[in-house]
């Protein structure tokens, strides 16, 4: 892995904390940090996902009720797997 050195400036009262966190964990500041980056990456993804399932589901909403409206003819069908494909 490639690590970059950074330097960043936070108050003293919140490093306190990293510094007692990081050793009721046995692990050094760094990781700590490293650690935090991540779960907030992780915690930001499910709500790009819902928001991609959302968009999705007003794009076929239309499609669907004509689906169970109508006789669901071939090309309504084809219509509905390709718009299906390009909403991945």
């Amino acid at each position: 892995m490639d690590n970059k050195r950074i330097q960043i400036r936070i108050p003293a009262h919140l490093l306190d904390q990293v510094d007692s966190i990081a050793q009721e964990n046995q692990i050094n500041r760094s990781q700590f940090i490293q650690n935090c980056i991540q779960v907030y990456i992780m915690e930001r993804e499910p709500h790009c996902i819902k928001e991609k399932l959302r968009v999705g589901y007003q794009i076929m909403a239309d499609l669907n009720l004509r689906l169970a409206e109508e006789d669901c003819g071939d090309e309504l069908l084809e219509d509905y797997e390709r718009r299906l494909a390009e909403a991945e």
